[in-house]
């Protein structure tokens, strides 16, 4: 009987025991993550660093006030200027945590040694994400300004990595507060240090930050003025890539280069990750609308894919209003969706549909008729103006000198009369398809070839077993973490 009692009483976990034991691991790893950067600081390796904010990633939704203020007591010197500034940023915890994790704390990194300044900057790091995913903007707009202060003053190679997380978080904290404008001479002065520095990883991140400041406020032409100016370099990130093709999308559009707009948005949304939903969400609707501009109509396919089906509704709705060439059903969609349509800021690019609403009709009335009035063709394209035939045949005009239709008018009796059709294949068409296909499939094996990474002196040297055993154990938790660092990232 009291055996039984024994078993039972060991079962019953409490919620405060569940919460100590999360509490005391989520320190643990943070503790061994500042060991790697430590390890990192002193032989000067950039990898290590890498792997730090990689795995950092995975700890980011167990961060709670005490974790952290037990972690900067042991990774920084207690009463130090860094520890008193970023511990005014963290809320005070529990009596009970506190308690908990001073109890289960290792002595201080900071006593045994000098501080290394990647861990410092790393405290940063950890601080500024605690502020960010609990949604408290006006502080974490406070901790951004003190790191990128902290930053201005180091120029190590192995601070890159963490500082391009920094700059990151730092735009976003103050594009959530709705002071995006302050920091674009900041961005620009970061830049060119980063620029002088060969910090290739901080010059694409910065850049980006700068193309998604430019583009907030609606400046297209100093966000292209900057991009065709800035330094031309290797990507390092494949999320940096990804953003970087799908502003250049976004600024081709506006400047009408509907073709070019076309690949980098297709080739954003196709090199994005999976978890990244809202990042490809958004490059499928521009790039929908895009290939509606160029007078294409997206496969239906694009708008069954997982996960986006109800976000791409009302574009759907609008495909179909532009293959049939309604011009009411184009209105209806345009009134019934307006508001999602400005708040994905499309709504200047649908205004730009309406032609291509009525040139669809227009060729669909083409095939069907031989002969037809302009009275007619007013009708059926249900032109609302003062006087519609005069308009019917000035569209009708304009599109046979595009060559979107294949007719005369005779003005004398108002009458459109369309050619026979001939076979598309003795025209120029079919070899003109095939080879932007064949384009297409050499752009993407090109891009294939260029992406590929080898190690660095394979030919020289050869791998002992420890360190192929790390490199392993490395690939395996890049693996792990790369969903929730994709995810972390959009």
């Amino acid at each position: 009987m009291t055996t039984t009692q024994d078993v039972e009483m060991k079962d019953n976990h409490t919620p405060a025991q569940s919460l100590v034991s999360s509490t005391t691991s989520t320190l643990h790893h943070l503790k061994e993550i500042a060991a790697l950067i430590d390890t990192g600081s002193y032989t000067k390796e950039v990898r290590r660093v890498a792997r730090a904010v990689r795995l950092t990633v995975g700890l980011r939704q167990k961060l709670t006030s005490s974790v952290v203020s037990s972690f900067l007591d042991f990774a920084l010197v207690p009463g130090s200027e860094a520890h008193a500034r970023l511990s005014s940023f963290v809320p005070k915890s529990d009596e009970h945590e506190m308690e908990v994790d001073t109890a289960s704390s290792t002595p201080p990194l900071a006593s045994s040694k000098h501080v290394p300044v990647e861990l410092e900057i790393y405290c940063y790091f950890i601080v500024l994400l605690f502020l960010i995913d609990q949604k408290k903007y006006t502080e974490a707009k406070a901790c951004s300004s003190a790191s990128i202060a902290r930053l201005k003053s180091l120029n190590k190679r192995t601070i890159d990595v963490i500082a391009s997380r920094l700059y990151f978080y730092y735009s976003l904290s103050y594009e959530m507060t709705g002071d995006l404008a302050e920091i674009r001479g900041t961005l620009l002065s970061l830049h060119h240090s980063a620029t002088l520095r060969h910090d290739e990883l901080g010059q694409e991140t910065l850049l980006n930050l700068l193309l998604r400041n430019y583009l907030h406020y609606n400046l297209y032409d100093q966000a292209e003025k900057l991009r065709s100016k800035a330094p031309r370099f290797e990507a390092h990130s494949n999320q940096q890539f990804c953003r970087y093709l799908f502003y250049l999308g976004k600024i081709r559009t506006i400047q009408l280069e509907y073709t070019d707009a076309k690949e980098s948005l297709l080739q954003a949304a196709r090199k994005a990750p999976v978890a990244a939903l809202g990042f490809r969400v958004q490059c499928n609707k521009w790039a929908i609308l895009v290939r509606l501009l160029l007078g294409e109509i997206p496969e239906r396919s694009i708008f069954m894919q997982k996960g986006m089906d109800k976000a791409l509704r009302p574009y759907f709705e609008l495909t179909n209003a532009v293959r049939i060439g309604d011009l009411e059903l184009f209105r209806n969609v345009q009134e019934k969706f307006a508001k999602t349509f400005s708040e994905d800021r499309t709504h200047n690019l649908i205004v730009r549909l309406r032609h291509n609403v009525i040139r669809t009709g227009l060729r669909n009335i083409s095939i069907s008729y031989s002969r037809i009035s302009l009275t007619d063709v007013a009708q059926k394209l249900r032109l609302n103006s003062a006087n519609p035939v005069a308009d019917a045949e000035s569209i009708v005009a304009k599109a046979i000198r595009d060559g979107a239709i294949d007719a005369t008018i005779d003005h004398n009796k108002g009458y459109m009369v369309s050619k026979e059709t001939g076979d598309i294949y003795s025209t120029n068409e079919p070899q003109n398809a095939f080879n932007s296909r064949i384009a297409f499939c050499l752009n993407m094996h090109n891009e294939a070839v260029r992406a590929l990474r080898f190690p660095p002196n394979t030919h020289r040297e050869k791998e002992s077993e420890e360190k192929r055993r790390e490199m392993k154990q490395q690939e395996e938790e890049l693996a792990k973490y790369m969903a929730e660092e994709d995810d972390d990232d959009f």
